[in-house]
């Protein structure tokens, strides 16, 4: 059985940081393109960060990039989001996802991935 924990969320003031965690278990993780996406009250799930298998590939979605940093450490089946100088419009429930064989022009689309965590919430107040 696939499971995919979330961890790391909380409240934080504008500009500061936090690092969530998304442990997995039950694939053969190494083998998997993960993603974290994120819903804000009222609004849709939208994408965040994707990490190749291997790591030798990031992607951002332009808002976050240059404050966000999505790693994975694939011996102990980890994927990680570093998030700092966080702003209130980041507050959302964060969820990380697991695909396969996911090409780049799919990265953004939450149906390229299979598995999904069950999230962990970030607020940041102002």
């Amino acid at each position: 059985q696939v499971q995919l924990v979330e961890s790391g969320g909380g409240l934080v003031q504008a500009g500061g940081s936090l690092r969530l965690s998304c442990a997995a278990s039950g694939l053969t993780f190494s083998s998997y393109t993960m993603g974290w996406f994120r819903q804000a009250p009222g609004k849709e799930r939208e994408f965040v960060a994707a990490i190749t298998w291997s790591g030798s590939n990031l992607y951002y979605t332009d808002s976050v990039k240059g404050r966000f940093t999505i790693s994975r450490d694939n011996d102990e089946s980890t994927v990680y989001l570093q998030l700092n100088s966080l702003k209130p419009e980041d507050t959302a429930v964060y969820y990380c996802a697991a695909g396969l064989l996911v090409v780049e022009n799919a990265l953004k689309r939450r149906n390229s991935y299979m598995y999904w965590g069950q999230g962990t919430q970030v607020t940041v107040s102002s």
